[in-house]
């Protein structure tokens, strides 16, 4: 089998899309099996976490095999050791490599040179896995992702680049509105308005972003290795505060999402993310189930 990897959403064809999220609604449906006995994953991170490690951690042990975290100063990825090296190392040893990076340039790397399969667990440019654990959240409440309406307010971040192309591959319709300076990049903007066919707007108004949405999504305004910025970003977005308020101007009931951690008061007003139209801990659950369908797509094997 030719060796896959999950460096970006653009890795991802429609129609293998599609499947990731019809096997993790499959899996969900299941729980624990033993499709992946004798396999093995090796967590390789640079930045601390929560839903991203644990996640990985129980969706190996519930698919029958074996996870192995390997923290920032056990390995020190490209100061101590290149990535190029310890990709061939570690394909020595394990079956797949989930890599949690500053850089995406080092999940590349380690993509290029590893014999196994690679997995984005995030990096500067993109979040993939917690954009499909996103959009699977919205397919199962929303019963479909085809023709629904995703308002993403805030920066243009490695978050909001996987989610707007994954909606795209998806069939959604997704808005984003930003800042001056904080837009989606225009190599991840072309793609999703190619891939959408007209379902894809750059906004500056967030307003206008969330009127008639379906779902309304935020992220950190200051993320990890940019807290020199945080007082700047504060003053530029401060416009861009989901508050119930703004929730109102979506659809009635419409859905809020964040991928946590969530700074409550800033991007997101204190009390929204408890609002019975919040779905941010399913968000949270998800990944563990989409993380299973991604292990098993990247390891040929069947559900």
């Amino acid at each position: 089998m030719v060796k896959r990897d999950f460096v970006s959403i653009a890795d991802l064809s429609p129609e293998r899309f599609r499947r990731v999220i019809v096997t993790a609604v499959d899996l969900k449906r299941r729980g624990p099996q033993t499709l992946l006995a004798g396999k093995s994953l090796a967590l390789l991170f640079q930045k601390p976490s929560l839903r991203t490690r644990v996640s990985f951690d129980i969706a190996m042990h519930q698919l029958g095999g074996h996870c192995l975290y390997l923290a920032p100063e056990e390995v020190g990825l490209g100061k101590r050791e290149a990535p190029q090296d310890i990709a061939r190392v570690l394909s020595r040893y394990v079956s797949i490599i989930a890599a949690r990076t500053f850089a995406h340039r080092d999940i590349e790397l380690l993509a290029k040179y590893a014999t196994v399969p690679v997995i984005n667990a995030l990096s500067d440019h993109e979040h993939p896995c917690q954009a499909m654990a996103d959009l699977l959240t919205v397919h199962e409440k929303l019963c479909g992702l085809q023709g629904r309406c995703i308002a993403f307010l805030g920066d243009g971040n490695n978050v909001a680049a996987s989610l707007a192309m994954g909606a795209a591959l998806g069939g959604a319709h997704f808005r984003i509105a930003s800042p001056k300076g904080y837009e989606l990049s225009q190599s991840v903007a072309a793609k999703a308005a190619e891939w959408s066919r007209g379902r894809f707007e750059m906004l500056r108004d967030p307003v206008e972003a969330v009127r008639g949405a379906d779902v309304v999504y935020t992220d950190v305004w200051t993320s990890m290795g940019q807290e020199s910025q945080r007082e700047q970003r504060l003053k530029d977005f401060h416009d861009y505060q989901v508050t119930p308020q703004l929730l109102a101007k979506a659809k009635p009931g419409a859905l809020f999402m964040h991928p946590l951690p969530a700074h409550h008061g800033e991007e997101v007003a204190a009390g929204v993310v408890d609002l019975p139209q919040s779905v941010v801990f399913d968000q949270a659950e998800n990944r563990l189930h989409v993380q299973k369908s991604i292990l098993l797509d990247l390891l040929g094997a069947e559900a």
